[in-house]
């Protein structure tokens, strides 16, 4: 039997792993990294780079080098996070026929999906040249507040990748279950998760083996690259106060700016001070002109003060619905990159009143979790229970723009849940149930996963026939929807699987391209 490997598709880096004598280990890449960059950059010659190699040429190609794929995915081009994204990357995003957000580069186009594939795809071939084997199927995180197509999505892309995907895991969950193997903890866990792009906190219940999570709560659109924008818009002004030139029509100088704001962040999460240094940045009336200043960590954290103060509300939140208190709490643990910095630290021990633990890497935890998720799929590791809930409400649309809940967010999965609805005219021969999922009140601010529509109703009164709308999610998160007329038996089904925002077609023009 073939490996199964648990991968983290980061909006920054992304890692893999395997399990090795029942232990998970990380996949080391073929540049002897074991994280690598989620990036792909096309050369003017139509090569292609990935990881490592696309990184290191973004500086003189930022157009054909596509990075934060992961807040792409899903989306629609319209999306108000795809437009603040689009303000700030040197590439071009596009509408796809379909309305979903692509990337242009040249005159190709390409989905999210089809860019993830491809980042996939070197994390598959790391694993395939580490174990001597194929690999064909694999545990895949997502944050936790990813909605269904979003999910969806991540599927065609591992799908593309040539990589079944056996469970859709929420990134925290598996960052705790990672923590609990390793620890063999017992007690309550909060799982603080501050990536790239995304932040999510999960509060968990471990008992010898049995991984509960009791509530999930995030911020979709928080992560390290809302940091790293803030500190690039700080040295442009700075540059534009001290040389009175605006160089954001220039991509190439844009680019550098970007990377030396990133670098800038992780200096000085180690050092108390640092000094950004960019020559020949523009150039003016006298010649070439460069851009120098110190930068400390407290003007640094006075900068991105505005950030940090966001991640309050969903830890309140889900400290809330799970019932607990800051002093029920055994453990906080610290996921993704950007809880490196050591205002982080300092604020989620303020807001847990509670040292935080450092016992698994933080670049690693939700890979480590995916592969013991695979380890427990294939026979490899035995005890060990994961019950996970949905992190996002699920019901109906209803008249006046409302949406109806059937199932609320943070419930435990597999669950089942249905509601009676009836007709809202005389004589009403059909209905069509629009289901939705997200935590507004309006349905016109959530994500539209379908519709069923119910014929052949007999005619009645209004408000006479009894409709029962059933939900139902299984252990994988695939939601299924039935719709049946009580009177007269009339069943229509909806399951919400499969490709989300690609056809048939261009799934397979996309694999053509891989």
């Amino acid at each position: 039997m073939s490996k199964i490997v648990g991968i983290d598709l980061g909006t920054t880096n992304s890692c893999i792993s395997i399990i090795e004598n029942g232990d998970p280990v990380v996949v080391v890449n073929n540049e002897g990294q074991r994280t690598t960059p989620s990036m792909v950059a096309f050369s003017t010659k139509g090569e292609r780079h990935v990881g490592v190699h696309a990184k290191r040429q973004a500086a003189v190609n930022p157009e054909r080098t596509i990075y934060g794929i992961k807040r792409l995915i899903g989306h629609r081009e319209s999306d108000s996070e795809v437009q603040e994204l689009e303000r700030v990357v040197p590439y071009h995003i596009i509408p796809s026929p379909s309305g979903d957000a692509w990337v242009q580069i040249d005159s190709a186009s390409y989905s999210p999906q089809e860019i993830s594939a491809m980042i996939i795809s070197k994390l598959k071939e790391s694993a395939e040249s580490y174990c001597s084997e194929s690999v064909t199927q694999c545990v895949i995180a997502v944050p936790a507040y990813f909605n269904d197509a979003q999910r969806q999505a991540t599927r065609d892309a591992c799908q593309l990748a040539g990589l079944e995907v056996l469970r859709i895991m929420n990134e925290p969950t598996l960052a705790a279950l990672a923590f609990g193997l390793m620890k063999r903890t017992n007690g309550y866990v909060a799982v603080f998760d501050l990536g790239g792009g995304t932040f999510d906190i999960s509060i968990l219940q471990c008992n010898n083996g049995t991984f509960r999570v009791l509530a999930t709560a995030g911020n979709n659109h928080l992560g390290g690259n809302d940091f790293d924008n803030v500190i690039q818009k700080y040295l442009l002004d700075h540059f534009v106060d001290e040389t009175g030139i605006d160089i954001t029509s220039d991509k190439m100088a844009m680019q550098r700016v970007h990377e030396a704001a990133e670098a800038l962040k992780c200096e000085l999460s180690t050092l108390t001070e640092t000094t950004v240094n960019l020559p020949f940045l523009a150039i003016g009336p006298a010649g070439p002109v460069h851009l120098c200043m110190d930068v400390t960590r407290d003007e640094l954290e006075q900068l991105i003060r505005p950030l940090i103060d966001k991640l309050d509300a969903p830890c309140i939140d889900a400290m809330k619905e799970a019932g607990l208190s800051a002093s029920d709490l055994d453990d906080v643990i610290l996921v993704g990159g950007m809880t490196r910095m050591p205002c982080v630290r300092t604020h989620v021990e303020e807001i847990f009143k509670a040292k935080v633990s450092h016992g698994v890497n933080p670049d690693e935890a939700v890979a480590l979790g995916a592969a013991v998720q695979s380890g427990i799929l294939g026979g490899d590791i035995q005890e060990v229970v994961l019950l996970d809930v949905t992190p996002l409400n699920l019901g109906i649309e209803t008249s006046g723009d409302r949406v109806s809940t059937i199932i609320e967010r943070n419930s435990s999965i597999p669950t089942k849940a249905s509601k009676i609805f009836t007709t809202t005219e005389d004589n009403q021969s059909f209905v069509r149930i629009t289901v939705v999922q997200g935590d507004k009140q309006r349905a016109s601010e959530c994500a539209r996963l379908g519709t069923i529509l119910l014929t052949d109703i007999p005619k009645m009164a209004a408000g006479v026939p009894r409709i029962e709308v059933e939900f139902c999610i299984d252990a994988d998160g695939v939601v299924s929807v039935q719709c049946i007329e009580r009177k007269t038996g009339l069943t229509k089904k909806l399951v919400i699987q499969g490709s989300v925002g690609l056809s048939g077609q261009q799934l397979r023009d996309a694999q053509s391209r891989l």
